[in-house]
């Protein structure tokens, strides 16, 4: 299914003009036992697909909180093989797509090939690669492309003009864009000269533009939808979840979708 499933699944969840929300979680954090029944709760709540982040130990792109989860992940003895292993057995019961967000070290310690090959067996439909530059990405753009898996991509604020619209015209699935600068984490307010970099990027995307990295509340969610297709909420939900409320996560989604 792959990048055939994320189209057909932000398409229903996007008629009738609605925004898209994905959360992110930490694979294994709380115990891997607890990975499959996280996923279909956040499937029953509402979201347009699930980012799942592979714990690593040098996470540059992350804040303390996930920084912190990735830590108790690792300490429960999560590893790339492991996630993809419990992802298997209920991939018929998913609806939701599920994004793995992991560095470039994990998948070379595992095998490229291999890598993309198990991620079509177990059903894992986008691969986000956060230090794997433009420059770099064929290394494993043509595995994942043979699967089916879509390759998604980053934007960032710094980027210049030239490589924002190369970025988006390549994007697989849907383009992240970074709203901030800097790593992971919630943060008070946006700026306004985000508003217009996300409305570039969706003059150039062919694909829905998601902004991420410090969204954790509904306003947030609202103020940058009003400029892209919707949003990804990490930090918060990461944070929500360790503290096991539940019905606040459910209630953060419900609420980021119905403004």
């Amino acid at each position: 299914m792959g990048k055939e499933k994320i189209a057909t699944y932000f398409e229903k969840k996007r008629a009738g003009g609605k925004k898209l929300f994905v959360p992110y979680i930490v694979a294994g954090d709380g115990g891997l036992d607890k990975l499959k029944q996280r996923i279909k709760f956040l499937q029953e709540s509402g979201v347009a697909a699930i980012e799942l982040g592979i714990p690593f130990s040098d996470p540059v792109a992350d804040g303390p909180t996930i920084q912190e989860a990735s830590i108790r992940s690792l300490q429960h003895g999560t590893t790339l093989a492991k996630v993809l292993e419990i992802l298997e057995p209920f991939k018929e019961e998913r609806q939701v797509p599920i994004i793995l967000m992991t560095y470039i070290n994990p998948i070379y310690a595992y095998g490229i090939e291999k890598f993309a090959l198990d991620c079509e067996r177990v059903g894992v439909d986008g691969v986000i690669i956060p230090d794997l530059p433009l420059e770099e990405e064929e290394i494993i753009v043509n595995f994942l492309d043979k699967h089916h898996i879509a390759f998604i991509r980053l934007a960032a604020l710094t980027s210049t003009p030239e490589r924002i619209k190369k970025i988006a015209k390549s994007s697989e699935g849907f383009l992240y864009a970074v709203s901030v600068t800097g790593t992971t984490g919630a943060r008070a307010a946006h700026q306004e000269r985000v508003y217009s970099y996300l409305e570039t990027l969706k003059k150039h995307s062919q694909v829905p533009v998601l902004a991420g990295f410090g969204v954790s509340n509904p306003k947030q969610a609202h103020d940058l939808s009003k400029h892209c297709d919707g949003v990804i909420v990490g930090s918060k939900i990461v944070d929500l979840l360790h503290q096991g409320k539940k019905n606040e996560v459910k209630t953060l989604i419900k609420k980021s979708l119905s403004i």
